[in-house]
């Protein structure tokens, strides 16, 4: 990961940014994905090509705003740390999709399909730590949910 100093124009956006998932549909959707649990491609294929329904339009929406902010950090725009620290919904997104990444792209036929955001977490060691560590996490939850639903 970079040590370079952020800057003030860095927390700038950053506070910019944040304003943005703010935004009362954003909010909508980025819950949405934060509570979407896919365990295969099909699952997420099968949302994205729903270009009608609102789930398919959550995904697109945080992915591409996700996208975005790591396109901004992979050229130098914004500070690489500062998102680390302040955006973990993104390192989120990708944990969930990272598993079935390459099938999505092939079946979207869009093979650019979170690359920058890829890019940016298989760029530095803790970036990669960190989802191997929600992925972890993602089938200690499944564990939870199964014995109470056994119950």
């Amino acid at each position: 990961m970079s040590d370079s100093q952020a800057t003030y124009q860095d927390g700038d956006l950053l506070l910019k940014l944040y304003d943005l998932r703010r935004e009362p549909v954003m909010r909508e959707a980025r819950a949405f994905v934060v509570q979407f649990m896919p365990q295969s491609a099909d699952d997420i294929l099968k949302i994205m090509r729903s270009w009608d329904a609102k789930d398919g339009a959550y995904i697109r929406q945080v992915s591409g705003y996700w996208s975005m902010v790591a396109s901004l950090v992979n050229h130098g725009v914004l500070s690489e740390t500062l998102v680390y620290e302040n955006c973990g919904e993104m390192y989120l997104l990708y944990a969930k999709f990272k598993p079935f990444l390459a099938s999505v792209r092939e079946g979207m036929g869009i093979p650019d399909y979170l690359k920058n955001i890829e890019k940016l977490v298989e760029a530095s060691a803790e970036g990669r730590a960190r989802v191997t560590h929600m992925q972890g996490q993602f089938k200690e939850w499944a564990k939870r949910r199964e014995e109470a639903a056994a119950k």
